[in-house]
């Protein structure tokens, strides 16, 4: 299959279009968040209030004053209600309103229950006449429920079904422990069998005994979890039933309302604010793809850019890219649901310290990293040395480069380091214009010069992999006590393959001078010996050399 050149660009003009699109999108998202912020908040506390509750229903709400707390008068009214309720010659069309200027008073007999004021009619928002109608049809209904639910035969049919409801918990209670123990038992059994055939498929990647220690843990919160809301089902209707515990139940019904009401109201609160940050999302997602395959475009060559190398491409995006994340944060940070809380405030300002007290060799590094990057001191695969460390660069990272060694030493060096220290690239010109190999050796004056230098050439010629195109040469370095020292310098153009053709050089210049019958000099010449040193050919492949076929 032939690759597709113009896919990255085609790729862009995707990108552009469907960049286009979010930015729309985002501009309607913004609309409900600017007519948010256009409405003045009202600045006015609702008026101090309670509610009048009679076996845990709230009947009305009552104002109070300075001088008559709210819920005080609340306490009073239900005090007088349920005097009527227990008063079993009080009928419940006893009960009538009695409208003057100032109040419509609720009055059973001769005995005034509530005065309904103008004020509390401004708490419901309703004509004070029709708030007093309502609370009599509330009155009147809590009355009956109040006499109706303690009769003796609602009792003992409420009874009979707290006994069912019991009877039926207690069994759903041993069926459920009988069937989780059977999920940990044989149901385990074919799980860790199941996990045991998933950790061998995976090469022992997953560990089978630690997975079924997982599944295990699941389980035993799912039991308990069930446990719990079966638990609180069964108070919850048994409480229910009586007027005594009715309260409790109440209770119990808003301790897991109240929060599953509160996180929903949240989440609708800060719905605009989520999507915003889903829109902000799909931008900076899009924007990345458009930069990548700008970027990607540019390393194939596709597009071209003045004084901008193809090698930069890569490094720059991911330059681009952090920036553009970093933008996008400090873009969603305002929008982030509890970024105004003090807990969200003091872990910003937890993280920036831990950020500050580290970051220091980080940025170093970081910045390193870049300048070796566009200073195009080396790249992947060449041959460098750094200080004591010479080898071949595997990974170039914005903190840190490795490099392996001749003896597949994996070594990791700090970018600052790097940047402070001279670097030699072995393989940055080999290809154009040759890497010069060149050994010293120390011949002594009674050898003539001509013969020396002929000698280290034919050793050069002799060793195979350095290159033959260009011819080598010999410098004389240095004229000493005792001897005379020559350089043999012969090109090569794979830098990987240094340490193998020097020691295959320095071998062949061995050989080559025994065959000539020349001695090489030591470093810790003295005088001339009796005779020369060197191996006669009968001697070259001793035990346990072995002499080629």
């Amino acid at each position: 299959m032939i690759p597709d050149s113009n896919a990255p660009q085609r790729a862009w003009r995707a990108g552009l279009a469907r960049l286009f699109l979010i930015l729309v999108l985002a501009g309607v998202c913004a609309m409900p968040l600017a007519a948010q912020d256009s409405v003045a908040p009202t600045g006015q506390l609702p008026p101090p209030s309670a509610p009048v509750v009679l076996d845990g229903e709230t009947l009305f709400f009552v104002r109070g004053a300075s001088s008559y707390p709210a819920e005080k008068r609340a306490a009073d009214i239900r005090a007088r209600i349920v005097e009527l309720a227990r008063d079993e010659e009080f009928d419940v069309s006893m009960l009538r309103i009695e409208e003057t200027d100032e109040s419509s008073n609720i009055v059973a007999g001769d005995r005034t229950i509530f005065r309904v004021v103008d004020v509390d009619a401004e708490l419901e928002r309703v004509d004070r006449r029709l708030l007093a109608t309502v609370v009599v049809a509330n009155i009147a209904r809590a009355i009956t429920d109040y006499r109706e639910v303690r009769g003796s035969e609602r009792l003992l049919r409420n009874g009979l079904v707290a006994l069912g409801a019991t009877a039926v918990f207690l069994s759903l209670l041993w069926a459920l422990r009988r069937v989780f123990r059977w999920l940990l038992g044989r149901a385990g059994l074919r799980v860790r069998r199941g996990v045991r055939e998933l950790a061998s498929k995976s090469r022992n990647l997953l560990h089978a005994g630690h997975m079924w220690t997982v599944v295990a843990a699941a389980l035993r919160f799912l039991r308990l979890l069930t446990y719990l809301l079966l638990t609180y089902f069964y108070l919850n209707t048994v409480l229910s039933l009586f007027p005594w515990t009715r309260p409790a139940a109440r209770m119990l019904l808003r301790v897991l309302l109240d929060p599953l009401r509160a996180l929903g109201a949240g989440f609708l609160a800060e719905l605009p604010n989520l999507a915003f940050l889903v829109v902000l999302w799909l931008v900076v997602r899009y924007v990345l793809k458009l930069i990548r395959a700008f970027f990607v475009s540019v390393e194939r060559g596709l597009i071209e850019l003045e004084s901008f190398e193809k090698d930069w491409a890569m490094p720059t995006f991911k330059l681009v890219r952090l920036l553009v994340i970093a933008f996008a944060v400090v873009i969603a940070y305002p929008y982030i649901p509890g970024s105004e809380s003090l807990a969200f405030k003091g872990v910003s300002v937890f993280l920036g310290v831990l950020l500050s007290l580290g970051s220091s060799s980080f940025v170093s590094n970081t910045i390193a990293g870049l300048t070796m990057t566009y200073r195009g001191a080396f790249r992947e695969g060449d041959r460098i040395r750094v200080g004591e460390t010479e080898g071949i660069v595997e990974d170039m990272k914005l903190m840190v480069t490795r490099v392996r060694t001749a003896k597949n030493e994996s070594v990791v060096i700090p970018n600052s380091n790097i940047l402070n220290m001279d670097v030699t690239n072995y393989s940055q010109l080999a290809q154009s214009d040759g890497l010069l190999l060149h050994t010293p050796v120390g011949i002594g004056y009674d050898v003539p010069w001509r013969q020396v230098e002929a000698m280290l050439i034919e050793a050069a010629l002799r060793t195979e992999g350095l290159d033959t195109a260009r011819a080598p040469f010999v410098l004389q370095t240095a004229l000493g006590d005792f001897a005379a020292t020559y350089e043999i310098n012969a090109y090569c153009d794979d830098p990987r393959r240094i340490p193998q053709l020097y020691s295959a050089l320095h071998a062949n210049i061995q050989d080559v001078f025994n065959e000539h019958g020349v001695q090489i000099m030591s470093p810790a010449y003295v005088a001339d010996p009796d005779r020369p040193k060197v191996v006669p050919p009968d001697h070259w492949y001793a035990a346990p050399a072995q002499k080629p076929e």
